[in-house]
């Protein structure tokens, strides 16, 4: 168990950096609902389901769509 949650919290650190180093803002976005789905699976295995289900209803998918309807009105790439 503490072997998944170590590997759990190691993507996550690995996709919140690349969240943050890409040029792309899409694909910035779609890195940070990364780490809010891997936020609810470890809420998930901390026997927070209550927790996880909101992480991933309005972490993942909710700010995640606001998001990429905003990057439809802007330009795409960071300059």
């Amino acid at each position: 168990m503490i072997i998944l949650v170590s590997l759990l919290v190691l993507l996550m650190l690995c996709a919140a950096i690349a969240a943050l180093v890409f040029r792309d803002l899409l694909a910035a976005v779609i890195a940070s609902c990364v780490v809010s789905l891997l936020a609810s699976i470890l809420f998930y295995f901390l026997h927070a389901p209550d927790v996880a289900m909101a992480e991933a209803s309005i972490g993942a998918a909710l700010v995640t769509a606001i998001f990429v309807i905003a990057l439809g009105r802007t330009r795409r790439y960071e300059e």
